[in-house]
């Protein structure tokens, strides 16, 4: 697999984010804050996509909050490459370039539902650990935070 920075209006990347904006809308109400191709493309966000040969497998963001701290932003595995480890190299690639940075600590905001439950476990797995909601966040039934302290 190959992790890459990208361009989250590039062609390639349209349909999965569709998809990924689509499924978490459709679930998580008017609480979904996932990023579309123009908040993915703001500055202070650096977008990579993840390929296997020449298919693209997934998708990740991350949003700098401060100097500080970062935020896990819109990871996504394509369909057909869940369970395949996809994830977790997304991830581990995120935690790298946010320790590179020199950050203190990792935050995320995601889901509370069943779908999101392999998400939240991969995280867990990793980690991560239950917040308060930060930035610009509330809590609500249908969001969790969580972070990593470096």
């Amino acid at each position: 697999m190959v992790i890459r920075r990208d361009d989250p209006a590039a062609a390639h990347v349209a349909a999965l984010l569709a998809y990924h904006l689509a499924e978490l809308r459709s679930v998580m109400a008017s609480h979904a804050f996932a990023l579309d191709a123009t908040g993915l493309s703001a500055p202070e966000v650096t977008f990579w996509t993840a390929w296997r040969g020449d298919a693209l497998a997934g998708f990740v963001a991350l949003k700098v909050l401060d100097d500080r701290q970062g935020e896990l932003k819109s990871m996504r595995a394509a369909p057909a490459f869940r369970g395949t480890g996809v994830g977790r190299a997304l991830l581990l690639h995120v935690i790298a370039e946010a320790r590179a940075r020199g950050y203190a600590r990792l935050n995320l905001e995601t889901g509370t539902g069943a779908l999101h439950a392999p998400a939240v476990a991969l995280y867990r797995s990793a980690g991560f650990v239950g917040c308060d909601a930060f930035a610009d966040y509330a809590p609500s039934p249908y969001n969790q935070f969580m972070t990593m302290v470096f």
